[in-house]
Parts: structure tokens; sequence; C-alpha cells
């Protein structure tokens, strides 16, 4: 066993069973997914911690526990089509790939899709279309989607990506609108009507572009 498998190993028996996630296909496809590739390589030492990693730019890649317990409330089946919204390096976009039919990765910041692009090709993944465009609006000409993923926390979701969540669907993102935790939250769209509940709560960073809106001071 290599180094980077025993960490992969010791990651989903201290970090992610631990944390109430049981979904023996989520297990596999975290069993799959080397997550050492999806990290720049001076990274690749510590890319099984259980922290976020700081990817520069001031992106991060999502601590596993908190991609894990995400994507088993996501419940995502082998027809489903999702969307991720700053997919950065693409490791959450691998991992839905063991889950469902077909991903979009959105992402606006070119170096971390390469990285993405890279890892997914020495996985022979073929179901994920990386889109390299502003991330804020989703991406409307695949909509609607079944799962959306925010890979980071916002402060809100805009509702031109709400929208773009098919009846049925799950979106997952931790909202974090001011200091201290965030609360990981699973949005679903029934009957056209949205609704909301927290799950956990996480210390997710924010995703550029998603901070809170300044206060106004009188």
């Amino acid at each position: 066993m290599s180094v980077y498998e025993a960490a992969r190993a010791n990651m989903i028996e201290s970090q992610i069973r631990p944390n109430k996630v049981t979904d023996d296909r989520l297990i596999v496809a975290f069993e799959r997914i080397r997550r050492e590739l999806f990290v720049p390589e001076h990274l690749r030492g510590v890319a099984y911690i259980d922290e976020d990693l700081p990817l520069g730019g001031g992106r991060y890649m999502m601590e596993p526990m908190v991609v894990a317990r995400l994507l088993q409330a996501a419940s995502v089946s082998a027809k489903e089509g999702a969307l991720v919204v700053g997919a950065g390096v693409g490791y959450e976009v691998a991992l839905l790939s063991q889950l469902g039919r077909m991903v979009v990765a959105l992402e606006d910041n070119p170096e971390l899709a390469r990285i993405g692009r890279a890892a997914l090709v020495e996985h022979r993944i073929a179901s994920v279309h990386y889109i390299e465009e502003p991330i804020r609006q989703g991406h409307r000409a695949r909509a609607p989607y079944d799962v959306i993923l925010f890979a980071g926390a916002v402060a809100e979701i805009p509702d031109e990506i709400a929208g773009q969540l098919g009846e049925g669907g799950r979106m997952l993102a931790v909202i974090r609108t001011g200091p201290g935790l965030g609360r990981a939250t699973l949005t679903t769209r029934t009957g056209g009507l949205l609704a909301h509940r927290v799950i956990f709560d996480a210390a997710t960073p924010l995703l550029p572009g998603f901070q809170p809106k300044p206060a106004f001071v009188f």
C-alpha cells in the first residue's frame, strides 16, 4: 500500500465514517478518487488532512468530512446530472461523477481548472464538462440540474443559480452570513417551491464573489 493509499484509507476511517457518513456508494467513490492528484504538487503530502486546503487567491479545497456529508445529503442517483459552482480543482466534481450521470464543473480560475482537468484525465473520467465562465450566474445552458453543489461557503444563494435547480432537485451549500461557523444547508425544490434545512455547522471558507454584502453605515 502506498503512502497515499494509506492516507486515503485513514481519511475514510477516521474522518468520514465517524461523522455519520454511511452511504456505501459514496464511500466507494472516496476510495476510488485519488485526492492527492487534485491539489498543487506542493500540497500532495497534506492532501488527506481534515482541514480546508488553501489553493491561493482566496480559494480552498473543502475539508473531506464536509464534502462527504454534503454529498450524502444530496442522495445522487445514477441517472442524475449535477452542477458544481466554484468547482476549483475538481475533487468534488470527481466524486459526483462516480454517483451520477453527468457533472458540469463551473470555474473561473484557469489554473485551478487546468489541475482539475488533468486529474480527471488521470482517473479516465469522461462524464465531466469543465466550463470556464463567471460562476455567480451558474450555467443555464445545461439546466435544470438534479443536484447543485457549491464548493465553498456563500453568504447567500443567488436567485439565478437557485432557478437552475430542477423539480425534485437538491442544492447543497454552506451558508455563512457573518463571523463564526457557517450552516451546511440542503435546499429542495418541490412543486416549484424551495425549502431549506440546516444539516450541520461548518467552518468552510467563503468562495470569492459570494461574500456578504457590506452593510451601510449611517
